[in-house]
């Protein structure tokens, strides 16, 4: 991300997620959440705890990771406690002592921030309860392990796409002006983001091709808070702007409403990430240029079958699993992974993600998309 203020921001928590941030009612894997029974089961198996961050910036949580969490830790003969702190630290840690306390055997974190995180998995393994980072990794935690999204590479694909966007809508102009608008500083993700970013945007920075007018994260990927932030950024550089990296498609979507208020939607490449139903509608409409696929149920999956193997005490199955690795730059260690692979997606391959079962036809094929839906073929 990043102003001046990149610099103190990545010292402090080395960024990020989410996303992803992201929107999303709909599961992946070809049934929808309302298919699956979300309350825990009681099936006698191993106990595993799974404590998801919030919905305030993100449906993804509740709409995708929690019915495919619980449908794949059962698959696995597990007994799932499923359960979402709403963003409040006080409650995550709340909740992990509850789940501790209930002897799990696992615990599966995806949270509001490193220093809760880092805290929780202290306290668990202190009690022989073995901990996996879920999609975003603490920072200075000692989690034994991490099942998420090749999150660099997601940065990548957003760097990408606004290039493709910029080639698209403002071929020639040199310098073209972009504007970032980041994810939450305590959030690694979005960190990771925006290096992966940064790896296809800086060079043409350093190039003359572009001109970066601001990075701006956004604290806890307050959508609101990105539209004003934004809107603040544009108005400020005489409402001019050439293309918009956006971290996910919430942030995309409180963009393009500005944009709209000038009559520049349409023109102004915007990337995202996360393929919600919004966001797919955004691409398709031409609003938004690009987002990223990331599907839900093969990180579920992980998470399951590596929590499975721990239940068991199988840390060699588990080890056989996480076959990646990523850094932990405050704790300095390097943290064994489960790293999955994201798709961009632009208006030509929005049938894929519904092809794919992540969201349905109905989801995205609204009244003023129906000829964009039937000459694509998406049905």
């Amino acid at each position: 991300m990043r102003s001046k203020s990149l610099a103190l921001i990545a010292a402090s928590t080395g960024l990020a997620l989410a996303m992803t941030a992201c929107g999303a009612n709909s599961s992946s894997g070809g049934s929808s959440p309302s298919d699956t029974n979300t309350n825990s089961a009681s099936g006698g198996g191993e106990k595993v705890g799974v404590i998801l961050p919030e919905t305030k910036s993100s449906a993804r949580w509740e709409g995708f990771d929690k019915p495919l969490l619980e449908k794949a830790l059962k698959a696995e003969g597990l007994e799932p406690d499923i359960q979402n702190a709403q963003g409040d630290v006080q409650k995550f840690s709340t909740l992990a002592d509850g789940m501790i306390n209930a002897g799990v055997k696992v615990l599966i974190i995806a949270t509001p921030n490193s220093e809760v995180g880092a805290a929780v998995a202290k306290k668990a393994q202190a009690q022989g309860i073995a901990v996996i980072d879920y999609d975003r990794l603490n920072l200075g935690g000692s989690s034994d392990y991490y099942v998420s999204f090749d999150n660099e590479k997601v940065g990548e694909l957003q760097g990408q796409g606004l290039v493709q966007g910029l080639e698209a809508l403002a071929a020639g102009k040199k310098p073209a002006e972009v504007i970032e608008i980041e994810g939450a500083p305590t959030d690694n993700n979005a960190t990771l983001f925006y290096n992966g970013q940064q790896k296809v945007l800086k060079p043409k920075y350093e190039a003359g091709d572009y001109k970066l007018v601001q990075s701006q994260p956004i604290p806890d990927w307050d959508n609101q808070q990105g539209g004003v932030t934004f809107e603040q950024i544009l108005t400020g550089n005489g409402q001019k702007v050439d293309g918009v990296v956006a971290a996910n498609d919430g942030l995309a979507g409180a963009v393009i409403t500005v944009l709209k208020k000038y009559g520049l939607n349409g023109k102004v490449p915007v990337t995202g990430q996360d393929a919600t139903p919004e966001g797919l509608q955004a691409v398709l409409r031409g609003d938004q240029f690009m987002t990223v696929f990331k599907p839900i149920d093969a990180e579920a999956n992980a998470a399951a079958k590596l929590a499975a193997a721990l239940a068991k005490g199988d840390t060699a199955a588990a080890d056989a699993l996480a076959k990646g690795s990523v850094q932990d730059t405050k704790g300095n260690r390097a943290v064994k992974s489960v790293l999955l692979e994201a798709q961009l997606i632009t208006k030509d391959k929005v049938k894929t993600v519904v092809d794919a079962g992540f969201v349905k036809a109905s989801e995205i094929c609204v009244a003023d998309l129906t000829a964009a839906c039937t000459e694509l073929g998406i049905k």
